[in-house]
């Protein structure tokens, strides 16, 4: 993984330093909320609900041990001994107090990280395939060209008053497991006459108007990127609107003037701009790359992985959802959940942080993952340490078996926490993780990806959920409307809502009918929700929802 250089080192403890200064004079008065609103942001410090809240950026979603530990730290000596991992590939603490996030910034400089551009209106942390330099269908590692966009994007002097935030993606395979299509930028990793190079994709997002990225560039060589993502970024800060913060993402600049349009527009300003580029970006390209070398993974054999499969029905199913295929047959990649039934989704403990970090290093070649899917990932492990590791998670209370089942659900913080939500999300979550866990089927439902916001800003991604649950209030009562057919991979697409919401108490009877009710409209054990919902369309899939009104529902 990429490692500070000197210049990166004074750099980040530089603004340590300025954001230390800028705390004490809010403390002692000499600057309002007004006037340090805009600098707290600038270094990931919102205020939320209750208490103030730091947003800790995990690039491309790369972990080490020791920085997963220094996360632990901060969680027991200045939060409340957890953290939240979030759709971003960020780490959030909820309950910092002011005076303490100073050192809290201080402590993650010391090891390599930061919060700088986790808020704002700027470019955000690059996103990457959580999978990266592991996966079987890999065509490219997409983290050194992730980690070069984050060099160049941060305080970037054009880019640090952008009409609205920006967010970019990466993905390494033909499989998109980075979400490309709902960003600003998503970047496909492809190949084409051996050279590699990105499908670009311009003016995805979620949001009160989601919208699926549109192809700006089928093939854009790698030695084309900076420039180019740069000529995308300035043509929508010219265009972007100002005067609506609601119109301002490149989603509507894309809507208003065509994608025809925009495409002429950077085409423009990339030939403009491409000489500049050159030598030295390459030459770091290069430097980063060699930061990313895949580890030396040993030959063992897989035998003790093979008997608690055949012998273990608890092993054996965690094996089979929790475990993707490595580029290593005698290797494999290891997700873990963060979702058991009943807990905060995305929510760790100090003490379960420390264990993966003990785990990543005895096991895992010091490396980890945060997904968007708020899980965490090892992603070489030997198969013949496979039953090791489980041991080791089962008693950390992270063997959970679900990753990708009904009980793996996306959620927000909600109304527990965010000023912005209008209806709670945690416990909905809980609640329909607790219900099919109750009900022992989500293993036969098998793949199914429900996500839920708990207002339209759609930080839960609603609406790329097979099943998307939108939190809103109805005249001070909480509403949960639904959307189906949502996906956020390749065959990307915007869930359509079902019909009117439900009540708080509803909502989990409703869910329950609907998923049990796809178990006889299937044409068999192999396919999938969202293969019977395209197959089928949406009428039978709202007469499991709403009984009374059939498919009429609307």
């Amino acid at each position: 993984m990429y490692h500070y250089n000197t210049f990166d080192e004074a750099f980040v403890q530089k603004r340590v330093s300025q954001f230390r200064a800028q705390v004490e004079r809010r403390i002692d008065g000499s600057l309002t909320e007004e006037e340090f609103k805009p600098l707290r942001l600038m270094n990931g410090l919102y205020l939320q609900l209750h208490a103030y809240m730091l947003r800790i950026a995990i690039p491309y979603g790369t972990l080490n041990s020791t920085q997963m530990r220094q996360l632990a730290h901060i969680a027991d000596r200045w939060d409340k001994g957890y953290g939240h991992f979030t759709t971003r590939q960020n780490i959030q603490f909820n309950w910092p107090k002011l005076r303490d996030v100073p050192d809290i910034l201080e402590a993650l400089a010391d090891v390599g990280m930061h919060a700088i551009q986790t808020s704002g209106n700027t470019i955000r942390n690059v996103t990457a395939d959580h999978f990266a330099g592991a996966a079987a269908d890999e065509i490219a590692d997409p983290r050194p060209v992730a980690e070069l966009l984050r060099q160049w994007s941060t305080d970037h002097p054009q880019f640090q008053f952008l009409p609205r935030k920006f967010k970019i993606a990466v993905s390494g395979s033909g499989h998109d497991r980075a979400v490309t299509r709902a960003h600003d930028i998503g970047l496909e990793t492809v190949e084409r006459d051996n050279e590699i190079g990105y499908r670009v994709i311009v003016g995805g997002g979620l949001g009160r108007t989601p919208m699926i990225g549109k192809v700006l560039r089928e093939f854009l060589p790698q030695e084309d990127l900076l420039p180019y993502t740069e000529a995308v970024v300035s043509t929508w800060n010219l265009l972007g609107r100002r005067d609506n913060k609601y119109k301002s993402r490149i989603k509507i600049t894309v809507h208003e003037h065509g994608i025809e349009e925009i495409s002429r527009l950077v085409e423009e300003e990339f030939e403009h701009i491409r000489p500049g580029f050159g030598g030295p970006n390459w030459q770091l390209l290069s430097q980063i790359e060699h930061s990313f070398a895949r580890p030396n993974l040993e030959t063992r054999p897989a035998k003790a992985h093979e008997r608690a499969c055949a012998g273990d029905r608890v092993y054996r199913a965690w094996a089979d959802t929790n475990l993707t295929a490595h580029r290593r047959p005698d290797h494999a990649i290891v997700t873990v959940s963060l979702k058991k039934q009943g807990a905060t989704p995305g929510d760790a403990t100090a003490g379960q942080m420390r264990v993966l970090a003990d785990l990543a290093e005895r096991y895992g070649h010091d490396e980890l993952r945060v997904s968007h899917e708020q899980n965490v990932i090892l992603p070489h492990v030997a198969k013949a340490d496979l039953p090791a590791v489980h041991a080791a998670l089962k008693q950390a209370e992270l063997a959970t078996p679900n990753v990708g089942l009904v009980s793996d659900i996306i959620a927000c913080p909600g109304m527990d926490y965010c000023a912005l939500a209008t209806a709670r999300s945690i416990p909905i979550a809980q609640q329909i993780a607790t219900r099919f866990d109750e009900l022992k089927v989500e293993h036969d439902v098998g793949p199914l990806k429900i996500k839920i916001s708990g207002c339209i800003n759609a930080c839960g991604h609603h609406h790329v959920g097979h099943i998307g649950i939108l939190g809103l209030d109805r005249a001070g009562m909480e509403s949960y409307q639904v959307t189906l057919g949502g996906d956020h991979t390749e065959t990307a697409a915007i869930g359509e809502r079902a019909g009117p919401g439900f009540s708080a108490d509803e909502i989990i009877p409703a869910i329950e009918r609907l998923v049990l009710g796809y178990l006889d409209l299937r044409a068999g054990p192999d396919e999938t929700f969202l293969q019977a919902y395209r197959r089928l369309g949406p009428a039978p899939f709202k007469a499991l929802l709403y009984p009374k009104d059939g498919a009429d529902a609307t």
